[in-house]
Protein backbone atom coordinates (compact mmCIF):
# COMPACT_ATOMS: atom_id res chain seq x y z
CA UNK A 1 0.00 0.00 0.00
CA UNK A 2 0.92 3.83 -1.16
CA UNK A 3 0.56 5.90 2.05
CA UNK A 4 0.47 9.55 1.67
CA UNK A 5 0.40 12.49 3.27
CA UNK A 6 -1.80 14.55 2.22
CA UNK A 7 -0.42 17.92 4.44
CA UNK A 8 2.56 17.45 2.58
CA UNK A 9 4.01 20.26 0.03
CA UNK A 10 1.20 22.27 -0.94
CA UNK A 11 -1.49 20.05 1.29
CA UNK A 12 -4.60 20.61 -0.85
CA UNK A 13 -6.74 18.37 -3.49
CA UNK A 14 -3.95 17.61 -5.58
CA UNK A 15 -2.02 15.26 -3.77
CA UNK A 16 -5.50 12.98 -3.62
CA UNK A 17 -6.32 13.51 -7.71
CA UNK A 18 -2.51 12.34 -8.55
CA UNK A 19 -2.58 9.57 -6.11
CA UNK A 20 -6.15 8.19 -7.00
CA UNK A 21 -4.65 8.28 -10.60
CA UNK A 22 -1.32 6.66 -10.36
CA UNK A 23 -3.44 4.37 -7.64
CA UNK A 24 -6.08 3.25 -10.73
CA UNK A 25 -2.87 2.92 -13.28
CA UNK A 26 -0.37 0.97 -11.60
CA UNK A 27 -2.98 -1.31 -9.16
CA UNK A 28 -0.82 -0.61 -5.71
CA UNK A 29 -3.32 0.34 -2.88
CA UNK A 30 -3.88 3.91 -1.58
CA UNK A 31 -3.81 5.05 1.70
CA UNK A 32 -4.31 9.44 2.36
CA UNK A 33 -4.19 10.69 5.75
CA UNK A 34 -4.15 14.73 6.60
CA UNK A 35 -6.64 15.30 3.51
CA UNK A 36 -6.13 18.93 2.27
CA UNK A 37 -4.52 19.74 5.69
CA UNK A 38 -3.27 23.45 4.76
CA UNK A 39 -6.74 24.37 3.17
CA UNK A 40 -9.12 26.31 5.32
CA UNK A 41 -11.72 23.64 5.17
CA UNK A 42 -9.40 20.41 5.53
CA UNK A 43 -10.81 16.91 4.20
CA UNK A 44 -13.39 15.71 1.08
CA UNK A 45 -15.50 18.47 -0.31
CA UNK A 46 -17.65 17.67 -2.72
CA UNK A 47 -15.60 18.15 -5.61
CA UNK A 48 -13.59 15.93 -3.95
CA UNK A 49 -15.89 13.23 -3.27
CA UNK A 50 -16.68 13.73 -7.06
CA UNK A 51 -13.22 12.64 -8.25
CA UNK A 52 -13.13 9.67 -5.12
CA UNK A 53 -16.45 8.10 -6.79
CA UNK A 54 -15.34 8.38 -10.04
CA UNK A 55 -12.11 6.67 -9.47
CA UNK A 56 -14.22 3.75 -7.70
CA UNK A 57 -16.36 3.79 -10.89
CA UNK A 58 -13.85 3.41 -13.40
CA UNK A 59 -11.84 1.23 -11.59
CA UNK A 60 -14.40 -0.97 -9.67
CA UNK A 61 -12.51 0.10 -6.32
CA UNK A 62 -12.97 -1.18 -2.68
CA UNK A 63 -12.78 2.16 -0.52
CA UNK A 64 -13.46 3.68 2.95
CA UNK A 65 -13.41 6.68 4.28
CA UNK A 66 -15.47 8.22 1.06
CA UNK A 67 -17.86 10.64 3.20
CA UNK A 68 -17.56 14.39 2.94
CA UNK A 69 -15.48 16.01 5.50
CA UNK A 70 -13.21 12.91 6.12
CA UNK A 71 -9.56 13.42 6.31
CA UNK A 72 -8.58 9.85 5.76
CA UNK A 73 -9.33 7.69 2.58
CA UNK A 74 -8.68 4.14 1.72
CA UNK A 75 -9.00 3.16 -1.79
CA UNK A 76 -8.13 -0.06 -3.73
CA UNK A 77 -8.76 -0.03 -7.22
CA UNK A 78 -9.63 -3.34 -9.52
CA UNK A 79 -9.46 -3.79 -13.18
CA UNK A 80 -9.68 -0.06 -15.13
CA UNK A 81 -12.85 -0.76 -17.86
CA UNK A 82 -13.30 1.57 -20.74
CA UNK A 83 -16.86 2.75 -21.55
CA UNK A 84 -19.20 5.80 -20.96
CA UNK A 85 -19.83 7.15 -17.43
CA UNK A 86 -21.37 10.05 -16.67
CA UNK A 87 -20.30 12.38 -13.11
CA UNK A 88 -21.94 15.23 -11.61
CA UNK A 89 -20.40 17.29 -8.90
CA UNK A 90 -23.59 18.64 -8.13
CA UNK A 91 -22.11 21.95 -7.17
CA UNK A 92 -19.92 24.69 -8.78
CA UNK A 93 -16.85 22.20 -8.31
CA UNK A 94 -14.95 21.98 -11.35
CA UNK A 95 -16.05 18.99 -13.41
CA UNK A 96 -12.56 19.15 -14.85
CA UNK A 97 -10.60 18.31 -12.22
CA UNK A 98 -12.62 14.79 -12.19
CA UNK A 99 -11.51 14.27 -15.67
CA UNK A 100 -7.77 15.10 -14.38
CA UNK A 101 -8.60 12.27 -11.73
CA UNK A 102 -9.84 9.32 -14.21
CA UNK A 103 -8.02 10.38 -17.19
CA UNK A 104 -4.79 8.75 -16.71
CA UNK A 105 -6.48 5.26 -16.30
CA UNK A 106 -8.62 5.56 -19.07
CA UNK A 107 -5.88 6.76 -21.42
CA UNK A 108 -4.54 3.62 -21.07
CA UNK A 109 -7.37 1.33 -20.77
CA UNK A 110 -8.19 -1.68 -23.78
CA UNK A 111 -10.79 0.87 -25.54
CA UNK A 112 -12.40 4.07 -26.03
CA UNK A 113 -14.35 5.83 -23.47
CA UNK A 114 -16.61 8.12 -23.12
CA UNK A 115 -17.23 10.84 -20.33
CA UNK A 116 -20.79 13.19 -19.55
CA UNK A 117 -19.34 15.60 -17.07
CA UNK A 118 -21.35 17.89 -15.19
CA UNK A 119 -19.99 20.98 -12.98
CA UNK A 120 -17.87 23.93 -13.19
CA UNK A 121 -16.28 24.63 -16.46
CA UNK A 122 -14.82 27.60 -15.70
CA UNK A 123 -13.34 27.89 -12.48
CA UNK A 124 -10.85 30.12 -10.88
CA UNK A 125 -8.79 26.94 -9.07
CA UNK A 126 -9.26 24.82 -11.31
CA UNK A 127 -8.19 24.18 -15.30
CA UNK A 128 -11.01 25.81 -17.16
CA UNK A 129 -12.12 23.75 -20.26
CA UNK A 130 -10.82 26.00 -23.07
CA UNK A 131 -7.38 25.18 -21.17
CA UNK A 132 -7.79 21.44 -21.14
CA UNK A 133 -9.24 21.52 -25.10
CA UNK A 134 -6.72 24.39 -26.47
CA UNK A 135 -3.34 23.67 -24.10
CA UNK A 136 -3.81 20.38 -22.26
CA UNK A 137 -5.03 18.17 -25.46
CA UNK A 138 -2.47 18.74 -28.15
CA UNK A 139 -0.02 17.74 -25.93
CA UNK A 140 -1.40 14.26 -25.06
CA UNK A 141 -2.14 13.66 -28.78
CA UNK A 142 1.81 14.11 -29.12
CA UNK A 143 1.94 10.70 -26.65
CA UNK A 144 -0.44 9.28 -28.99
CA UNK A 145 -3.93 9.66 -26.68
CA UNK A 146 -6.84 11.56 -28.09
CA UNK A 147 -8.47 13.84 -25.93
CA UNK A 148 -11.69 15.16 -27.29
CA UNK A 149 -14.01 18.42 -25.93
CA UNK A 150 -17.18 19.30 -26.04
CA UNK A 151 -18.13 22.06 -23.87
CA UNK A 152 -22.36 21.65 -23.94
CA UNK A 153 -23.23 24.02 -21.24
CA UNK A 154 -20.88 26.83 -19.56
CA UNK A 155 -21.10 26.40 -15.65
CA UNK A 156 -19.61 29.25 -13.43
CA UNK A 157 -19.41 29.63 -9.62
CA UNK A 158 -21.08 29.46 -7.50
CA UNK A 159 -24.16 28.34 -10.01
CA UNK A 160 -22.24 25.25 -11.67
CA UNK A 161 -24.97 23.63 -13.89
CA UNK A 162 -21.96 23.09 -17.12
CA UNK A 163 -21.51 19.82 -18.69
CA UNK A 164 -18.73 18.85 -20.93
CA UNK A 165 -18.86 15.53 -22.91
CA UNK A 166 -15.26 14.26 -23.05
CA UNK A 167 -14.02 11.20 -25.49
CA UNK A 168 -10.60 9.43 -24.30
CA UNK A 169 -9.27 7.25 -27.26
CA UNK A 170 -5.97 5.36 -25.38
CA UNK A 171 -2.47 5.43 -27.72
CA UNK A 172 -2.25 2.38 -29.78
CA UNK A 173 1.03 1.75 -29.45
CA UNK A 174 1.49 2.85 -25.81
CA UNK A 175 2.39 6.11 -24.33
CA UNK A 176 5.10 7.64 -26.07
CA UNK A 177 7.31 10.55 -24.18
CA UNK A 178 8.10 13.33 -25.53
CA UNK A 179 10.44 16.67 -25.37
CA UNK A 180 8.67 20.07 -25.43
CA UNK A 181 11.69 22.50 -25.02
CA UNK A 182 10.56 25.32 -26.62
CA UNK A 183 7.91 27.03 -27.80
CA UNK A 184 8.52 27.10 -31.53
CA UNK A 185 7.05 30.52 -33.95
CA UNK A 186 4.42 32.10 -32.51
CA UNK A 187 1.33 31.55 -35.03
CA UNK A 188 -1.85 33.66 -33.85
CA UNK A 189 -2.42 35.58 -30.57
CA UNK A 190 -5.94 36.56 -29.26
CA UNK A 191 -8.47 37.25 -26.73
CA UNK A 192 -12.10 35.98 -25.68
CA UNK A 193 -14.70 37.51 -23.44
CA UNK A 194 -17.21 34.83 -21.89
CA UNK A 195 -20.14 36.98 -19.73
CA UNK A 196 -23.71 35.56 -19.45
CA UNK A 197 -26.00 36.86 -17.19
CA UNK A 198 -24.03 40.29 -16.69
CA UNK A 199 -24.03 43.32 -18.92
CA UNK A 200 -22.77 43.17 -22.47
CA UNK A 201 -20.63 46.34 -21.76
CA UNK A 202 -18.10 44.75 -19.15
CA UNK A 203 -17.30 42.38 -21.69
CA UNK A 204 -16.34 45.28 -24.02
CA UNK A 205 -14.13 46.87 -21.45
CA UNK A 206 -12.16 43.82 -20.61
CA UNK A 207 -11.41 43.39 -24.17
CA UNK A 208 -10.86 47.35 -25.24
CA UNK A 209 -7.97 47.22 -22.00
CA UNK A 210 -6.46 44.09 -23.90
CA UNK A 211 -6.34 45.71 -27.01
CA UNK A 212 -4.82 48.82 -25.92
CA UNK A 213 -2.13 46.52 -23.69
CA UNK A 214 -0.80 44.46 -26.72
CA UNK A 215 -1.44 47.16 -29.58
CA UNK A 216 -3.78 44.87 -30.88
CA UNK A 217 -6.89 45.05 -33.55
CA UNK A 218 -10.31 44.51 -32.89
CA UNK A 219 -10.27 41.59 -35.33
CA UNK A 220 -7.70 40.13 -32.41
CA UNK A 221 -10.83 40.42 -29.58
CA UNK A 222 -14.73 38.19 -29.56
CA UNK A 223 -17.11 38.25 -27.24
CA UNK A 224 -17.89 34.23 -26.88
CA UNK A 225 -21.46 32.98 -27.73
CA UNK A 226 -22.95 31.79 -24.34
CA UNK A 227 -26.69 31.59 -23.30
CA UNK A 228 -27.47 34.38 -20.60
CA UNK A 229 -29.10 30.89 -18.17
CA UNK A 230 -25.43 29.83 -18.18
CA UNK A 231 -24.72 33.00 -15.70
CA UNK A 232 -23.94 34.55 -14.39
CA UNK A 233 -20.24 34.77 -15.50
CA UNK A 234 -17.44 36.73 -16.70
CA UNK A 235 -13.89 34.77 -17.76
CA UNK A 236 -11.39 36.59 -20.10
CA UNK A 237 -8.82 34.62 -22.03
CA UNK A 238 -5.85 35.47 -23.66
CA UNK A 239 -4.02 32.83 -25.65
CA UNK A 240 -1.46 32.53 -27.46
CA UNK A 241 -0.56 29.75 -30.20
CA UNK A 242 2.75 28.71 -30.54
CA UNK A 243 4.27 25.82 -33.21
CA UNK A 244 4.62 23.42 -30.53
CA UNK A 245 2.79 24.96 -27.48
CA UNK A 246 -0.66 27.02 -27.06
CA UNK A 247 -0.87 28.63 -23.47
CA UNK A 248 -4.22 30.13 -22.35
CA UNK A 249 -4.64 32.99 -19.37
CA UNK A 250 -7.98 33.05 -18.04
CA UNK A 251 -9.12 35.70 -15.49
CA UNK A 252 -12.33 35.85 -13.99
CA UNK A 253 -14.89 38.69 -12.81
CA UNK A 254 -16.14 38.47 -9.38
CA UNK A 255 -18.62 41.06 -7.20
CA UNK A 256 -16.51 44.26 -6.58
CA UNK A 257 -13.93 43.61 -8.91
CA UNK A 258 -13.98 46.31 -12.24
CA UNK A 259 -13.93 44.79 -15.88
CA UNK A 260 -10.59 47.20 -15.75
CA UNK A 261 -9.52 45.34 -13.12
CA UNK A 262 -9.65 41.42 -14.61
CA UNK A 263 -8.30 43.08 -17.77
CA UNK A 264 -5.25 43.77 -15.64
CA UNK A 265 -4.77 40.55 -14.19
CA UNK A 266 -5.10 38.80 -17.22
CA UNK A 267 -2.66 41.17 -19.09
CA UNK A 268 -0.31 40.81 -16.34
CA UNK A 269 -0.45 37.01 -16.10
CA UNK A 270 -0.15 36.91 -20.14
CA UNK A 271 2.53 39.22 -20.24
CA UNK A 272 4.97 37.34 -17.81
CA UNK A 273 4.24 34.22 -19.64
CA UNK A 274 5.38 35.87 -23.05
CA UNK A 275 8.32 37.62 -21.40
CA UNK A 276 9.04 34.22 -19.90
CA UNK A 277 11.64 31.66 -20.73
CA UNK A 278 10.05 28.01 -21.07
CA UNK A 279 7.62 26.54 -23.05
CA UNK A 280 4.97 25.98 -21.01
CA UNK A 281 3.52 27.89 -18.32
CA UNK A 282 2.90 27.00 -14.75
CA UNK A 283 -0.11 25.61 -15.06
CA UNK A 284 0.46 23.13 -18.08
CA UNK A 285 4.08 22.09 -16.63
CA UNK A 286 1.39 20.30 -13.51
CA UNK A 287 -1.16 18.78 -15.90
CA UNK A 288 2.22 17.35 -18.13
CA UNK A 289 3.44 15.53 -15.06
CA UNK A 290 1.83 12.45 -14.53
CA UNK A 291 0.67 11.38 -18.16
CA UNK A 292 4.63 12.16 -19.51
CA UNK A 293 5.82 9.92 -15.84
CA UNK A 294 3.33 7.42 -17.25
CA UNK A 295 5.21 7.51 -20.68
CA UNK A 296 8.77 7.41 -19.10
CA UNK A 297 8.00 4.44 -17.04
CA UNK A 298 6.04 2.37 -19.88
CA UNK A 299 8.78 3.20 -22.56
CA UNK A 300 11.79 3.33 -20.28
CA UNK A 301 12.66 6.54 -22.38
CA UNK A 302 13.27 9.82 -21.24
CA UNK A 303 11.08 12.72 -21.36
CA UNK A 304 11.66 16.69 -20.83
CA UNK A 305 9.94 20.14 -20.58
CA UNK A 306 10.81 23.47 -19.94
CA UNK A 307 8.25 25.86 -18.06
CA UNK A 308 8.26 29.76 -17.28
CA UNK A 309 7.68 28.99 -12.89
CA UNK A 310 7.96 26.49 -10.27
CA UNK A 311 5.73 26.06 -8.42
CA UNK A 312 4.89 24.23 -5.16
CA UNK A 313 1.95 22.57 -6.79
CA UNK A 314 4.34 21.37 -9.24
CA UNK A 315 7.46 20.42 -6.56
CA UNK A 316 4.37 18.52 -4.56
CA UNK A 317 3.26 16.71 -7.91
CA UNK A 318 6.24 15.14 -8.36
CA UNK A 319 6.90 14.07 -5.26
CA UNK A 320 3.46 11.66 -5.66
CA UNK A 321 4.40 10.66 -8.71
CA UNK A 322 7.56 9.05 -7.49
CA UNK A 323 6.13 7.16 -4.71
CA UNK A 324 4.28 4.86 -7.20
CA UNK A 325 6.18 4.84 -10.37
CA UNK A 326 10.14 3.85 -11.32
CA UNK A 327 11.03 7.60 -12.36
CA UNK A 328 12.83 10.44 -11.03
CA UNK A 329 12.25 14.11 -11.61
CA UNK A 330 15.33 16.06 -12.36
CA UNK A 331 14.69 19.93 -11.98
CA UNK A 332 17.13 22.17 -13.12
CA UNK A 333 17.21 26.53 -13.90
CA UNK A 334 17.09 27.43 -17.38
CA UNK A 335 17.58 30.93 -17.97
CA UNK A 336 14.47 32.60 -16.02
CA UNK A 337 12.90 29.52 -16.17
CA UNK A 338 12.86 25.76 -15.66
CA UNK A 339 13.67 22.52 -17.01
CA UNK A 340 12.06 19.11 -15.31
CA UNK A 341 13.71 15.60 -16.84
CA UNK A 342 12.00 12.57 -16.20
CA UNK A 343 13.84 9.72 -16.48
CA UNK A 344 13.52 5.87 -15.41
CA UNK A 345 14.74 5.21 -12.07
CA UNK A 346 17.33 2.65 -11.55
Amino acid sequence: MIELDGSAGEGGGQILRTGLALSMCTGQPLRIDHIRAKRPKPGLMRQHLACVNAAQAVSGARVSGAELGSVRLDFEPGAVKAGTYQFAVGTAGSCTLVLQTVLPALMRADGESRLVLGGGTHNPMAPPSHFVDRAFAPQLRRMGVGLDLDLRRHGFYPAGGGEIDVTIRPAPGGLVPFDLLARGELVEAYAECLNPGIARGVAFRELEAVRAAFGWDMDRTTVLNARQNEGPGNALMITFVHANVTEVVIAFGEKGRSAEQVAQMAVAEAVAWRDGEGAAGPHLADQLAVPLALAVSASGKTGAYTFTELTEHARTNFDVIEQFLPVRHTVSNEGTGWRVTVAPRG
